[in-house]
């Protein structure tokens, strides 16, 4: 069977502060931004998955990911939490 990858955006449970990321384990990957295991998000968790999408392929989720990292992408985002009871 072939490996999925996903892209996810987590919400910070206690500020106003949103991250994307790449993975083929989203639970696992959860639980790493919860205990504090990567850098960038540890000062900000808890954390709580706001939206992931699925690709069949690294590169599809890569050229996904480098997109929401964009100005671009942030706006798309910003547009999805505003719209959801997220915001």
């Amino acid at each position: 069977m072939k490996e999925k990858y996903y892209i996810y955006i987590l919400k910070s449970q206690n500020h106003y502060r949103f991250y994307v990321g790449m993975t083929n384990d989203i639970k696992r990957r959860l639980t790493e931004h919860n205990n504090g295991k990567t850098k960038s998000t540890k000062f900000y968790k808890p954390w709580d998955l706001f939206l992931y999408e699925e690709y069949e392929s690294r590169e599809e989720a890569r050229k996904r990911e480098k997109y929401l990292k964009s100005g671009y992408g942030k706006t798309w985002i910003k547009q999805k939490w505003l719209r959801s009871s997220a915001g």
